[in-house]
């Protein structure tokens, strides 16, 4: 059943995934669901971060993120905020690869408000199919540790490969010092300074101090 919109209701737009698991995947429940809000001729937009987009009535946000939590799927805000982990497919397994610590991880910052939008990415061996060198914050397992980078860029003129920031994190030193990342970020960026500037800007051992500073 369609649902039929007032026309001049405000439309909301939301990022949708099926969270963190073994790929971007959806299942055909989801998938029914998510048509029950698209009228015919909407058109789903699916972005290059394994999200989908979805705009729905205002009035019927919190309904929708309710239904789509029932069966799995994560919903989170478009626009200047941190987005959905990127993850990799875990082909060795969830506990091998950290699925547990990818799943908390991205409970810790997706949505958050930020300057710019954030593109966090997670991998969970060295291969790197979640591509965390060039996203915003990366994380890579070896071994047991995690590896984190800051300040990568995936595309134009000025792409960057991540500069390792720490080596074999135990999980919470992991959250702990993304979480501190994020708050310097919020209390020193300039309004909508993507975060590889802020970091170009303040450099790697400015970063370094702020952090010991947070402790």
């Amino acid at each position: 059943m369609k649902f039929v919109m007032d026309q001049k209701e405000k439309m909301i737009k939301l990022a949708v995934n099926g969270g963190i698991s073994f790929g971007a995947k959806l299942n055909t429940k989801q998938l029914a669901l998510i048509l029950e809000y698209m009228n015919d001729g909407d058109e789903l937009e699916v972005t290059t971060f394994q999200q989908l987009y979805i705009e729905v009535p205002e009035s019927k946000v919190d309904i929708v993120k309710k239904k789509f939590k029932e069966i799995g799927l994560s919903c989170y805000p478009v626009g200047n905020f941190v987005k959905s982990l990127r993850t990799c497919n875990f082909c060795k397994g969830s506990e091998e690869e950290g699925m547990p610590v990818a799943r908390e991880l991205n409970k810790r910052m997706a949505g958050k408000p930020v300057p710019f939008t954030l593109r966090p990415a997670y991998t969970g061996c060295p291969v790197g199919c979640g591509e965390p060198l060039v996203n915003d914050i990366g994380v890579m397992k070896v071994r047991n540790g995690y590896d984190l980078y800051i300040g990568g860029k995936a595309k134009g003129k000025d792409a960057q490969v991540g500069t390792l920031l720490a080596e074999q994190l135990i999980p919470e030193k992991l959250y702990e010092v993304v979480e501190k990342i994020l708050d310097i970020y919020m209390e020193h960026a300039k309004k909508r300074e993507p975060f590889f500037k802020f970091i170009n800007r303040i450099g790697l051992d400015n970063l370094k101090i702020k952090l010991q500073e947070n402790k």
